[in-house]
């Protein structure tokens, strides 16, 4: 899990890097148009137009790339991508979110592990998708909802596939 995050979000980084070299060419190409654009972008957030290329001017003058970055792109240092913290959070998640399921194996009757774990682990990722949307100030019962949902059914086509070809999968 945390090399897929590590490489996902590596991949944002790297697209990331490849706007930003593009948007340095095009500020060394036509550095007018690129003033005029920003100036544009202002003036649909509302500035009148002389104070939209008053702002845009200022700021193109102290660090065009990175009015360029953050107004057109929406690029933040706060935002930018971290693989390394993206790995290890995704790595201490699901370490955390294995800890249910694989007690409820251990304490599972001989034989009801194979309907305790997925049992335990939707209860799990239900409540997870609940405390989610609790930190993030949102109603819980429809994110919970969602996350047992689509959780169950990745669930019951992985058992499916696995009882098509004879294998637990």
């Amino acid at each position: 899990m945390a090399a897929g995050e590590y490489v996902s979000v590596s991949s944002q980084a790297n697209s990331e890097i490849a706007d930003l070299n593009r948007e340095q060419r095009a500020l060394s190409e036509r550095p007018v148009e690129e003033t005029e654009e920003l100036s544009y972008i202002y003036e649909m957030r509302g500035l009148k137009p002389t104070l939209a290329e008053q702002v845009a001017s200022e700021l193109m003058a102290k660090d065009a790339l990175d009015a360029r970055a953050r107004d057109e792109l929406g690029f933040t240092e706060d935002s930018r991508p971290k693989p390394i913290q993206a790995a290890f959070a995704s790595a201490l998640a699901f370490s955390v979110g294995a800890a249910l399921p694989t007690l409820a194996a251990f304490l599972a009757r001989q034989g009801a592990a194979i309907g305790a774990v997925p049992a335990a682990a939707l209860v799990f990722l239900v409540a997870l998708g609940a405390l989610g949307a609790w930190a993030g100030g949102a109603p819980m019962l429809k994110p919970a909802l969602r996350v047992g949902f689509w959780d169950a059914l990745a669930m019951a086509v992985t058992a499916g596939i696995g009882s098509m070809i004879g294998r637990a999968v």
